[in-house]
């Protein structure tokens, strides 16, 4: 087992740089599924998988400009290419529906010229690393939707959480139980404060949301709130990391032997995305329960 360096390219079993930023994790059958983002050539999703969370085995891109499509009941886009170039689909996370027996895939999806579309996307599988098919992007009830996550709350009850009102506001959806549509707005976060990459966790009963201010690709300070009820009174947000969160932006929350680990986006910058790196830390808690994070070099996992 080989340790992981923050902040340094990683290497999948084959010798090949992992691309999986702004990306998720799903824990199924003994696996750790690693998604995310990956820009080269005509790919938009990749997928890794590991026992150990320190050997990572390339399972394919899983969404390409050339994946199958299929329209669902919702009026979407099924568009996975515009006027010859390519859209962009950021952030990618993937839940297992028990309703369906599907693995649903949600995104932020752009049109890869400007940032004007705002929209989610999705797509479903019988697998949780192909035969991946796009169902198309649409606005939530008409609203805006950048920077996105989901959450699968303990009673079954999946959630939506994105950027909106260009990005000055934080929406939160229900979903509907097979996972391919909003059910209804729940919650609107942090009016006129810009957040961006949400990050939601739950311990102890009690939710917690990791996010970042908007300053494009340049990091800045974290924060964090927690609620008793995702649809419930938030608390105002509070400082999470240094003045740049160690240079990243939040992309999940892995919960991991009863523990919470912190991954994070360190990018490469405009026009250097595929440099782009990953830092991974514990997040550990106060006696007050307010969490935080400390620098290390070495990943942890």
């Amino acid at each position: 087992m080989h340790t992981l360096k923050n902040g340094e390219p990683w290497l999948d079993t084959d010798g090949n740089v992992i691309h999986a930023h702004g990306g998720h994790m799903l824990f199924r059958d003994g696996w750790y599924y690693w998604y995310g983002e990956n820009r080269i050539g005509d790919n938009y999703v990749s997928c890794y998988r590991s026992k150990d969370l320190h050997s990572f085995e390339f399972r394919g891109n899983i969404i390409t400009t050339s994946t199958p499509t299929a329209p669902i009941r919702v009026k979407t886009d099924l568009r996975l290419g515009i006027d010859g170039h390519k859209v962009n689909l950021e952030r990618p996370k993937v839940l297992y529906c028990e309703y369906t027996k599907k693995f649903v895939l949600w995104a932020h999806f752009e049109n890869g010229t400007d940032y004007k579309d705002a929209r989610c996307a999705i797509a479903t599988s019988d697998y949780p690393d192909r035969d991946f098919t796009y169902h198309g992007s649409f606005n939530p009830f008409g609203d805006m939707a950048r920077d996105c996550t989901l959450f699968l709350d303990d009673d079954g009850r999946a959630y939506f959480i994105a950027a909106s009102r260009d990005n000055a506001d934080l929406h939160i959806w229900r979903l509907t139980k097979d996972f391919l549509n909003t059910d209804r707005l729940v919650n609107v976060l942090w009016q006129g404060e810009y957040r961006e990459a949400p990050a939601l966790f739950k311990k102890d009963g009690k939710y917690y949301m990791l996010s970042s201010y908007c300053t494009g690709w340049a990091p800045n300070q974290g924060k964090w709130s927690s609620a008793d009820s995702i649809d419930g009174e938030w608390e105002l947000l509070q400082n999470f990391g240094d003045e740049t969160t160690f240079r990243s932006q939040p992309a999940f929350v892995l919960p991991k032997d009863g523990g919470y680990i912190y991954f994070g986006d360190r990018w490469g910058g405009k026009g250097h995305y595929n440099d782009s790196t990953y830092i991974v830390l514990d997040i550990k808690f106060r006696g007050d329960e307010s969490p935080y994070i400390v620098y290390s070099d070495a990943a942890a996992l």
